[in-house]
């Protein structure tokens, strides 16, 4: 497929976001936010453990969650540490969770409708072939 052809299997299909665990949130604001320039777009979580969606500017986001005593420190065995998940957006998290069922992957969470406070999108999570957790990510206008 040329570079630039639309994908046509996901639709909507881009990067929505990259989860970190930050290890200090304070300086992880310090840097997505005030250093490179992310506005925080929502906060959410509990009051245990916020997490924020910054943009990147280019529909894509980063999101940081704060860490609790069960963070892993750094250079810990942890899979993808810091990396929590990565994001791909949709327009249909619903279909595109058959689709990926389907293929024989495993669907650790089903599609749910969730509200983010200033986004209510829908979600679903499943484990690619080397362990990775991947996210479906619909916004909902």
């Amino acid at each position: 497929m040329p570079i630039g052809d639309k994908n046509t299997i996901i639709p909507g299909c881009g990067t929505h976001h990259i989860a970190i665990q930050a290890r200090d949130l304070d300086e992880s604001l310090k840097l997505y936010r005030d250093v490179l320039g992310m506005p925080v777009v929502a906060e959410f979580g509990s009051p245990e453990r916020k997490i924020m969606l910054l943009d990147t500017g280019d529909g894509s986001h980063i999101e940081l969650f704060q860490p609790t005593a069960a963070t892993p420190q750094p250079g810990s065995a942890a899979p993808n540490d810091p990396v929590l998940h990565f994001a791909l957006a949709t327009t249909d998290t619903r279909a595109v969770t058959e689709i990926v069922r389907e293929a024989g992957y495993t669907i650790t969470v089903e599609p749910k409708d969730v509200d983010l406070g200033a986004l209510q999108v829908t979600i679903a999570f499943f484990e690619g072939p080397s362990g990775e957790v991947i996210e479906l990510f619909q916004v909902h206008e």
